[in-house]
């Protein structure tokens, strides 16, 4: 399957309220402020926030991010030119069919061929469906669980 990441407009952010309130959202992504974080994020020029399409249909969520941006971010230890991501499936009836994976590996994927040394992300460890779909795109744990700014983590990379 292919998918195709489209850049979030302030025309997506009532898709992204519906998604951000959905329980199997909620559950993981923590942050009480929802949408007013990704409205937040959408004026952050060190993050790049995309809606997942499957065909036609918006199917998710993705944001790639500099996570030198951020003194003391947890992958700061990363080399120039790290990405970090955070991605949901928003549409329920999608779960558990091997999308996540999917497009999180075809994300990665551009993001290395654009430069980036290395892809890092930091699903809370009692994540397991994230953690599997992570594994699943390359990625490998290399630390944690660790408390962060935004949660309990497990580092998980992807190399180049």
């Amino acid at each position: 399957m292919t998918y195709r990441f489209t850049a979030l407009t302030p025309a997506d952010l009532p898709l992204l309220d519906r998604w951000l309130k959905a329980p199997h959202v909620r559950e993981w992504w923590e942050d009480d402020e929802g949408l007013a974080e990704a409205e937040e994020a959408y004026a952050d020029p060190d993050t790049w926030q995309y809606i997942v399409h499957l065909g036609d249909r918006p199917i998710g969520y993705i944001q790639a991010y500099n996570p030198h941006a951020w003194p003391g971010h947890h992958f700061g230890d990363q080399p120039p030119g790290a990405r970090g991501v955070d991605q949901y499936i928003g549409e329920a009836d999608l779960l558990n069919q091997g999308h996540g994976p999917a497009f999180i590996r075809q994300f990665c994927d551009q993001l290395i061929a654009a430069g980036a040394p290395v892809v890092c992300t930091d699903p809370h460890p009692g994540n397991a469906r994230a953690i599997r779909a992570y594994e699943k795109a390359g990625f490998a744990t290399y630390g944690g669980p660790v408390d962060t700014d935004w949660g309990r983590s497990l580092l998980m990379a992807r190399r180049g």
